[in-house]
């Protein structure tokens, strides 16, 4: 496998990090698929699809011949400058200027018309978010393959009240505005850390009904009624008890109006190798026998149905 580091400088000065990951043999243009969007959630980098090692959803597609492009979002992973107290960016950037531009770079980079998409937890919130807020992004779009998204969570169990009420939505709050930001890498209950703004946007979404951007009012539930979004196959696992619950799951799809959707629950009851829960659906090595498959036959399929993709030649990105 080739694993390489593109970097995409925003005009704030910020540099996103992407993690281009290919077939050893895929280096002439004719030979490359389609390119696959990753994206990470709250708290998270890139790492949750891919290890080096050839691990990971990433490197999988990778060898069926996909061009996979992992993102780090603002700040997180390899992304520079790294979040701190004096960061000011939050979801709305996220979902309005960085996305978008990650998008239009990967489809000039890999010189293809459309491509996929791909993501985890909160993740899926983002891109549902921008895909509603620019429709002709969706566009864009052939599918996505969403694990463990959802944005309100309202499951009532021990673990939501602990992990979700107390913490996410009460102490942390005060850890971020304590420190100027969430330093939850530093604190050991994340891979990376999230900024003042993003972590209380987050939190405002994950507790209210509605569904608004907080910067200028956005009603993105509103917007969903009226748009339809490109198909996506969500997967939640029997043993994600509050992160990504599976009615929560349900509730995400709902609320986003989709049309073409399909949803799988990862269980040893339906069939899977393992009871799976909120991150090792992703990183379990029995993922890559047991339901990585499905998602490369989603991808397959909807590629299909839309029939054979028209060639487009761009000029070639360089590599920062």
């Amino acid at each position: 496998m080739l694993y390489q580091s593109l970097y995409l400088p925003l005009p704030c000065g910020s540099r996103l990090h992407l993690m281009s990951i290919n077939k050893a043999d895929s280096r002439s243009q004719d030979k490359k698929g389609l390119p696959v969007l990753m994206v990470h959630g709250m708290v998270e980098d890139g790492r949750i699809f891919y290890h080096p090692s050839g691990k990971g959803l990433g490197s999988y597609l990778a060898k069926q011949g996909y061009q996979v492009y992992v993102a780090d979002l603002r700040g997180v992973g390899k992304s520079t400058p790294k979040i701190g107290k004096h960061s000011l960016h939050g979801q709305t950037e996220t979902i309005c200027h960085d996305l978008p531009a990650i998008i239009d770079f990967i489809l000039e980079h890999s010189q293809q018309p459309k491509l996929h998409l791909a993501a985890h937890s909160w993740g899926g919130v983002y891109l549902n978010a921008m895909l509603l807020r620019f429709p002709r992004l969706s566009d864009k779009v052939i599918s996505g393959v969403y694990f463990g998204s959802k944005r309100r969570v309202r499951v009532k169990n021990f673990e939501r009240l602990l992990k979700i009420e107390f913490f996410w939505n009460r102490f942390s709050p005060l850890l971020s505005r304590s420190f100027g930001y969430l330093p939850a890498k530093k604190l050991k209950f994340g891979a990376d850390n999230e900024t003042l703004k993003t972590h209380r946007q987050c939190v405002s979404w994950v507790k209210n009904d509605h569904w608004r951007d907080s910067d200028d009012n956005f009603d993105y539930a509103q917007a969903a009624k009226n748009q339809v979004l490109p198909p996506i196959h969500y997967f939640a696992a029997i043993r994600d008890f509050s992160l990504g619950h599976r009615s929560d799951v349900k509730l995400f799809m709902s609320e986003s109006c989709l049309k073409h959707a399909s949803y799988q629950l990862l269980s040893k009851k339906a069939g899977n190798k393992l009871d799976y829960d909120h991150l090792n659906m992703l990183t379990a090595p029995e993922a890559v026998d047991d339901h990585f498959p499905r998602v490369l036959q989603w991808l397959q399929q909807k590629e299909t149905e839309q029939g054979k993709l028209p060639d487009k030649k761009l000029n070639p990105v360089r590599n920062a």
